[in-house]
This record gives C-alpha cells, structure tokens and sequence, in this order.
C-alpha cells in the first residue's frame, strides 16, 4: 500500500529538501506539499515533477499559526486519504530576529565561535506579536497549530492495522533556559523561537507517552547550522557574503555545520527509513556533515523531564479546548450579523 506522507512548510528549504529526497528514495509514495502560500507552493511542486515526472504530489493549503486554517485543512486531508504514514512537522517562523552585533564579533574571534553559530545563544532575540486568534504568533506557528493539527488527524494517525509517525524540525536553538510554563506562550520573553522549539522537544516525548500504544510514535530533529530564507533573514546579506567563506572553513572541524537544505533535511529522510520501534523517544536525532561533505544522522538525549513534559501536554489540551470555544462563539457571531 502507497505511504501517505505530510511536509508542512514544504515549499522551500528543508522541507522541499526533504520532499526531493523522499521522492529519489520512494517514488510510490503519495506526497502532500502542507504550505501557506499556494503560489510558492505550486512552484515547489513543478520543482519536483521536473525531476519525478511520475509522483503524486498533492498540495494543501495550510497555515499553521492560524486556528482556522488548521482546521479547515485537517478537514480536507480526511476528505482525500483514509490514513497518513508521516507527518512531517516542518514549518516554523522566527520574526523580527536580533542580533548582538557587539557579542557576534566578539564570538567570530573566540573559541565559542562554532556553539554561537550552531545555538544562536547570547547572540539573538526576537520581537514577537499577537496573532488574529489572541495567540503569540510564534507559538502559534512553530508548536499549537502542530499540535492542533495532530489532534485532528488522529482518526489517520492512530489506527489498530499499521503505526504511523510524527517527525517535528527542532533546533540547536532550543534550550530550556528559554521555556517558562508559567508563560508558555513566551509573552514575556525575547527568545520565543527558542522557546517554541524546547517546548516541541517536549511535547514530543509527551506524545509517546500517550499515543504509542494507539501506534502514533513522535520523533524530532535537528537540521544543524543551515543556509535557508530563516537564517539569511538574521543579518544583512553583506554580512553573510563576509562571514560564509569562514563558514565552510569551520565546517571541515565541525560536523554540525550541514549549511545546506539537503544536508539538513539528513536526519528527516533517516527517520523514514527506520521502523519506530528502534528509536529512542527522548532523542533528538541531529543531521551532521563530516568535513569530507559525508551526511550521517546521529542521536542525542534531550534534556527534558517527564513531569514537565506531561504538564505542557495537559496545558495545551487546555488552551484547545478554549480556542475551540472562542473560534465557536467568533463564528456564530458572524452568522448571526
């Protein structure tokens, strides 16, 4: 029977990476581009049936930092498929990012100079904002629209004949420093990507706890230092011009330093050939890149605890049961007018 797999964010990066490569490995599979701008979308798909004139490449409109849009695409894919293989959890923002320029120079010229690459600590915040639905919109999109969309395709996901999986994109940049679960949506702080990423982490493993035995298993990931529209977005373009020859430097003593899509994407194209019952659930599965260009995927213990994880799960359950309400009685509103 084809794999039905889900890339959101698909349309440029680590996801179209992924989506080529997945493509190269199994051209039975029934791949849907998940993407908030069709126009880009379209185009990613043209991309890829140029080189795999014979796949199935759906495509759905999906934006995940709106409650929505989550809903109204979870409605569509039980409308097209009778079950999902992967989800490949991919899209994620980091608006408005900061740099220390102070602290970035200071670092090029130490010996901390891979870790503030690889991380981003001490070197970047970000200004966060309120989206339409009353959330903190890098929450929105980096973790609750996932988590939402999840819960919605769990009739696909969870079924007794075969397991599915659950893939998210994490990062270095995710430290629990960041997190706060008397703020989880990060209001109060300047790092909420980061904090939306050890909060994913987390939500991973709570999600084990609670979906394996229904056959869901989640795992996550991280890509490593790579080159995409979101990284290019953090410093003025001269400044990469200056710093780039440098970054392929390191890169032969550092393995983290994937620097391209398809490098990055290592770790989620590994992943969908393992069987979910050889992987660990508290890893983080990180794409690396030897110095002689060689991709391999290796994994590290996530720094996170039961108890903590299973509160967040609890809370976010909570938080869907409110915007579910609220989305309910702005609708009705409207009908009413």
């Amino acid at each position: 029977m084809e794999k039905v797999v889900i890339v959101t964010g698909a349309n440029s990066g680590i996801g179209l990476a992924l989506c080529e490569r997945l493509l190269t490995e199994d051209k039975s599979l029934r791949l849907c581009l998940a993407c908030r701008n069709m126009q880009r979308a379209e185009a990613a798909r043209s991309a890829l049936l140029t080189s795999h004139a014979d796949a199935r490449v759906d495509l759905l409109q999906l934006d995940v930092g709106s409650v929505q849009s989550v809903l109204t695409a979870a409605q569509e894919v039980k409308a097209r498929y009778s079950r999902v293989d992967f989800l490949y959890l991919n899209a994620g923002i980091m608006p408005n990012p900061q740099v220390d320029v102070k602290a970035f120079f200071k670092g090029l010229f130490s010996s901390n100079v891979v870790n503030m690459f690889a991380t981003g600590e001490g070197l970047l915040t970000q200004q966060d904002r309120l989206n339409s639905d009353g959330l903190q919109e890098v929450f929105a999109t980096n973790l609750f629209g996932h988590f939402l969309l999840i819960r919605e395709l769990e009739p696909l996901l969870c079924q007794a004949s075969h397991s599915s999986r659950v893939v998210w994109t994490s990062s270095s940049n995710a430290r629990r420093s960041a997190f706060s679960m008397d703020d989880m949506q990060h209001r109060n702080g300047t790092e909420p990507y980061s904090s939306s990423k050890y909060a994913s982490d987390m939500l991973s493993v709570a999600l084990n706890r609670h979906k394996n035995s229904l056959g869901l298993f989640s795992s996550v990931i991280c890509p490593g230092l790579v080159m995409t529209n979101l990284t290019y977005g953090i410093l003025p373009s001269f400044f990469w011009t200056l710093i780039m020859p440098i970054m392929w430097l390191v890169r032969i003593f550092t393995n983290t330093f994937t620097l391209t899509p398809h490098n990055g994407a290592e770790a989620l194209h590994w992943l969908f050939l393992q069987g979910p019952e050889s992987l660990d659930p508290r890893a983080k599965y990180h794409s690396l890149t030897s110095g002689l260009g060689t991709n391999y995927t290796h994994p590290r213990q996530m720094d996170i605890d039961e108890e903590t994880s299973e509160l967040l799960f609890s809370k976010l359950l909570e938080l869907e049961k409110e915007v579910r309400r609220k989305l309910s009685e702005r609708n009705s509103d409207n009908e009413a007018q």
